[in-house]
């Protein structure tokens, strides 16, 4: 089980299509309207992301943005048998909103149907048996018109920094983190893989990340351990539980970050004292050269002591929409040797989870949302 796509529901798909070709270096793949809803499809390497608007109030999107603000309305997962997946969510008692379904194509077959997530996000599973990528136009209802875009037609190419969807990051109510990862568990196979707790002398949250025997999906689900976390932000925000971000792995973090940046993408600040306090880190290995550059671009670097050559990567949008109730993770497993075998780090690194929520405290704060002393303001 792999994540094949995330599907916003926006304003205005024209809007964030120009949005994630001009600053986040993706191309245009397809267009396509219903008589209620305008889609718009885009990719960078293997990474898929699809935008949809309202035409009319009978489209799903006007339904969700009326108790929600822009955000990610469906989780799409691939799998090796949609009828087995659908079998098992159906045996946990998970609620179906679309059908196994089929769609014949001269290039494959695609199989697919939708359950329920929790709260308002859907999990759309997909089953292409075909060599070519996986036809996503071919899920949308009811078209009127379907215009593909040439290669190349907007820009020369894509920025050709993302390989695929590393992970997507799920927030819940407090209270709700073990009924949310039993649910996974039960309904889509999905295992415990790591547990964090986060404080600092303002707030703080509790995660679980969950992870596929057999698949690359990494689940993380987090929920507020104060009433000022930036976790109950999100979720007074959002009107409820929903994805806080998508991660976007790459082979090189830090040209990617300096090419968004020269996009015009804006990233969290990580203070300077992060980067003196990683050099006295147990089993710091960075070169002089390489400890700038990862300085110079604000990246969280993390590494297990027993194994320092297996290093994690990350950094962090400014938050997309106009709440702060989205934004794009850019991370690195860096490939290292292990028994002559070329392995990638898996999971997440403590020190990273802790330094991203302490900058996010920072931008709570320039917002207002989280007093000096831990207290809403």
């Amino acid at each position: 089980m792999d994540i094949q796509h995330v599907h916003f529901y926006v304003e205005n798909a024209g809007k964030w299509q120009a949005w994630l070709i001009e600053r986040m270096g993706f191309l245009p793949v397809a267009t396509a309207r219903s008589p209620e809803t305008w889609t718009e499809i885009v990719r960078c390497g293997g990474v898929w992301l699809v935008v949809s608007s309202a035409r009319t109030s009978a489209s799903p999107v006007a339904a969700y943005l009326e108790h929600h603000p822009p955000g990610v309305a469906d989780l799409a997962f691939g799998v090796s048998s949609v009828a087995a997946v659908m079998g098992q969510a159906i045996a946990a008692g998970a609620t179906i909103v679309q059908p196994v379904d089929q769609e014949d194509l001269l290039t494959g077959t695609l199989r697919w149907g939708a359950i329920a997530g929790w709260q308002d996000l859907r999990h759309t599973l997909l089953e292409w048996t075909g060599q070519s990528a996986v036809p996503i136009w071919a899920l949308l209802p009811d078209l009127e018109t379907l215009d593909f875009w040439e290669p190349g037609a907007v820009s020369p190419h894509c920025a050709g920094f993302f390989d695929q969807i590393d992970h997507a990051v799920l927030n819940v109510a407090a209270g709700d983190l073990e009924r949310v990862t039993a649910w996974y568990e039960r309904v889509l196979g999905l295992q415990r893989q790591q547990v964090f707790t986060i404080q600092t002398q303002h707030s703080g949250l509790c995660s679980r990340v969950l992870g596929h025997p057999s698949g690359t999906v990494q689940l993380p689900i987090n929920e507020p351990a104060s009433p000022n976390s930036q976790i109950q932000e999100f979720l007074d925000l959002n009107r409820g539980a929903g994805i806080q971000h998508v991660a976007l792995r790459t082979r090189d973090a830090l040209g990617a970050i300096a090419n968004l940046r020269q996009r015009g993408v804006e990233f969290l600040a990580v203070p300077p004292e992060y980067y003196t306090q990683l050099r006295q880190r147990d089993g710091f290995s960075l070169s002089e050269e390489s400890w700038q550059a990862i300085a110079q671009q604000q990246v969280l670097v993390d590494w297990d002591a027993d194994e320092p050559n297996a290093m994690l990567l990350q950094a962090f949008t400014q938050p997309i929409f106009p709440q702060p109730t989205f934004f794009f993770e850019v991370i690195e497993r860096r490939a290292y040797w292990s028994n002559q075998q070329q392995r990638l780090p898996d999971g997440f690194g403590e020190g990273n989870f802790q330094a991203l929520f302490q900058a996010m405290e920072q931008e709570q704060r320039k917002r207002g949302s989280l007093g000096s002393d831990g207290v809403m303001e």
